[in-house]
């Protein structure tokens, strides 16, 4: 049984956000499944479908994206392979490939779509935590206000587990997923006069970061799957 999980915190996503990944999840994946989500609200259980399962962070402390962290916390009660999606990812294609890819033992990231040879980006990436918690988690609690002066999550995420787990990182091919903006990792398009936002072929997953959000997208391959 997989663990797909997601972090609802904060007011930045309405509960449509949480339901809308779930569905897009269940259209996509074929194996079995336990659609967790993580958050702050202890509203959230009643306006989401009983097949999510709302849990609460361990930690009450930490802010914004910070919470990501928190799914390598001992306490989080993650137990085997985990797979983390963003609310914010629009999910075009079948995910069996991801759950499949690599080993048990190894972590799996997604490469950033600004700077792909430096950093990691957290929208999308498999772990088990019998080795992430103590090597991010721990890490990061130890020295908590150093690290919290990274620019966000994945790049704490980046920095220890390259640090601590090189050999055992197996980033998911480039072509499995895409930024809305600006498509592909070679060519980002700054200037939103130049911004195409085609679906890439072949590719299963849409990473959408900063604005706009998928309900506020136009385009019809996105209306048509974030649903």
């Amino acid at each position: 049984m997989i663990n797909v999980c997601c972090v609802c915190y904060g007011e930045k996503y309405k509960p449509q956000y949480p339901k809308i990944l779930y569905n897009m999840v269940k259209r996509h994946l074929t194996l079995p499944f336990k659609f967790i989500c993580f958050s702050d609200s202890v509203y959230l259980k009643k306006q989401l479908p009983a097949e999510i399962e709302v849990r609460q962070f361990p930690e009450h402390d930490l802010q914004g994206w910070w919470n990501k962290l928190q799914l390598f916390h001992p306490k989080t009660d993650l137990s085997g392979t985990n797979f983390y999606l963003d609310l914010d990812v629009v999910v075009v294609d079948s995910l069996d490939r991801f759950m499949t890819y690599g080993k048990d033992d190894e972590f799996s990231p997604i490469r950033d779509f600004g700077q792909p040879h430096r950093w990691f980006n957290s929208s999308v990436m498999k772990w088990n935590n019998s080795y992430a918690s103590p090597i991010i988690w721990d890490n990061f609690i130890k020295e908590k206000s150093i690290w919290m002066k990274q620019q966000g999550d994945q790049n704490v995420i980046t920095d220890l587990m390259t640090k601590y787990y090189g050999e055992k990182i197996k980033t998911y091919p480039d072509e499995w997923t895409f930024s809305y903006k600006w498509t592909t990792r070679k060519n980002q398009k700054f200037s939103e006069s130049v911004r195409t936002y085609e679906q890439v072929p072949g590719a299963s997953i849409a990473v959408f970061h900063g604005k706009p959000d998928p309900h506020e997208s136009g385009q019809e391959w996105v209306k048509s799957n974030w649903k």
